[in-house]
């Protein structure tokens, strides 16, 4: 019983990650294309957990609990970005004014 949850918890894993392709790939094009620096900003944000999520999911796929540090060097990395872009962002309209 508890090999048939492994086998089906990790073909659901398998399946997540390769939908989560989609949204990542989308990020990264806001990202590339955004007309403003908000959007990139966003965007960005967007590519950070949905690689925090990957990394989650990969760690339930191959049971290797290293990915859960990854998956949190990821957030804290893109929390420190967002807030730093923001701060940017900020100085910038300032200056504009």
């Amino acid at each position: 019983m508890i090999e048939f949850l492994d086998n089906s918890l990790s073909i659901v894993a398998a399946v997540l990650i390769a939908i989560l392709m989609v949204p990542l790939a989308l990020a990264a094009l806001r990202m590339a294309t955004g007309p403003e620096y908000a959007d990139r900003f966003v965007a960005l944000d967007m590519l950070t957990g949905i690689a925090v999520a990957i990394a989650g999911l990969t760690m339930i796929l191959t049971d290797r609990r290293e990915f859960l540090d990854i998956a949190f060097g990821i957030a804290l990395i893109g929390f420190l970005a967002t807030c730093s872009l923001s701060a940017l962002l900020e100085k910038k309209r300032k200056r504009d004014r």
